[in-house]
């Protein structure tokens, strides 16, 4: 599948304000999952791996004024929706244009299932986090394909798939079910690994 396909698709969804939102929830457990597992981010860099609109960036610096996040997109049209005082860069995840060992954390949040390339992709994210940084990646269950609507592109994953990708260049590699809400228990759809480089 060519980027440049892919990348049109999102130039155009910036203009979708309702399934592509510019913020989200404080309280959706995706948001306090990173923001928990990550901890102080003061003096710290972090990554934020296919942000869309930088609606999680936007929490993250909210919390850590004095962390340096940048947003990274495939399409320039969602970068244009990131706040002031975070910075963004275009490209593609599978080539990120970043020196190695950049940043102390990185995250993708359903975004790792646009990458088409998934080893490099996940290589990518490894590479460019410091020794001891640490590594989120939220994502739909492969178990659950068909529950959505997917572009011809998209790829849902299994734990163990993603386990063994992150194990290749992580020390410490785990991941779990989790819910879009705290309080609601995990249906299956959304997974989450976190990893320690």
């Amino acid at each position: 599948m060519p980027t440049k396909e892919i990348r049109n698709h999102f130039q155009e969804a910036a203009a979708d304000e309702e399934h592509f939102p510019s913020t989200i929830d404080r309280r959706i457990y995706h948001v306090q999952l990173i923001v928990d597992y990550f901890g102080d981010l003061a003096g710290k860099r972090v990554l934020d791996v296919g942000c869309g609109k930088g609606r999680f960036a936007r929490i993250l610096s909210d919390e850590n004024p004095r962390a340096a996040i940048v947003a990274f997109d495939l399409a320039e049209a969602m970068l244009r929706f990131v706040p002031e005082g975070i910075a963004t860069c275009s490209g593609s995840m599978t080539a990120l244009p970043f020196a190695s060992a950049n940043f102390d954390c990185a995250y993708a949040t359903e975004s790792l299932e646009h990458a088409v390339d998934i080893e490099t992709a996940v290589s990518e994210i490894c590479r460019v986090v410091k020794p001891g940084g640490r590594i989120v990646i939220i994502d739909k269950n492969a178990e659950q394909w068909g529950r959505l609507e997917t572009p011809t592109w998209e790829k849902w994953f299994h734990r163990k798939e993603l386990e063994k990708l992150l194990g290749r260049h992580c020390r410490e590699v785990s991941s779990k079910p989790i819910s879009y809400w705290e309080d609601v228990a995990p249906d299956g759809l959304f997974l989450a690994w976190l990893a320690v480089r």
